[in-house]
């Protein structure tokens, strides 16, 4: 299984867990202290109770009915495509470094984000695909939308910069686009249904936060 697979198991087990509700088929005690009945039509539904409790058995109607409802909504939807598009700038500025940054420090960190959102990127792809927007998103790629995102002027300068230059500003650019992601995760989690964004958010905040603390000793 490869990262981007691996990523997107623990986001979208993440919201299984939420709401977890195993199905088992044949038979279930009948708490009469090792006695079982078979259900009517051979289904039995176990609810995993909370830290102390016992589990309950539901009929499949009930268990329906307390399935927690994470549908993705617009916030879900908006968080997804945006932070798509603002880590695939993180990448373009992140391949810019090996030829261009003269330290080593800077080099490396690079290569960390490349190394992250890569598989973050394939992630919410896939997430995508199981969750089709229920209409295009005009702003998906609008770049004044998203907290942040270089200009092309600062791309531009960014491109043109050799060593030293190339590594302050690296750095100062990359940490206003973490810090912009933070913002971006920070709506998700407050507006959101979906649990597996919330996780995707939750690893954004969590990455992101220690590469700022990173930079901002660096520079």
């Amino acid at each position: 299984m490869d990262m981007a697979n691996a990523l997107l198991g623990r986001f979208l087990g993440a919201a299984l867990a939420a709401g977890l509700l195993l199905t088992l088929t044949g038979c279930q005690d009948d708490g009469g202290g090792g006695g079982t009945r078979a259900a009517g039509d051979g289904t039995v539904v176990v609810a995993p109770g909370k830290p102390g409790e016992k589990a309950r058995t539901l009929t499949p109607e009930q268990a329906a009915k307390e399935r927690p409802d994470d549908t993705p909504n617009a916030a879900d939807h908006a968080y997804v495509r945006h932070m798509t598009e603002h880590h695939r700038q993180a990448l373009a500025m992140s391949a810019l470094a090996p030829e261009r940054a003269s330290a080593d420090a800077v080099k490396r960190l690079a290569e960390r984000i490349a190394a992250a959102q890569k598989p973050e990127i394939a992630a919410m792809e896939k997430w995508v695909a199981l969750h089709p927007a229920p209409s295009p998103d005009p702003a998906a790629h609008d770049h004044a939308a998203m907290p942040g995102m270089a200009t092309e002027a600062q791309l531009k300068e960014l491109t043109e910069a050799r060593g030293g230059d190339f590594d302050r500003l690296f750095l100062k650019l990359m940490t206003a686009h973490h810090e912009g992601a933070l913002k971006m995760a920070g709506e998700a989690l407050a507006g959101g249904n979906n649990v597996a964004v919330e996780e995707m958010a939750t690893e954004v905040v969590a990455t992101q936060t220690a590469e700022i603390h990173r930079m901002r000793a660096m520079g």
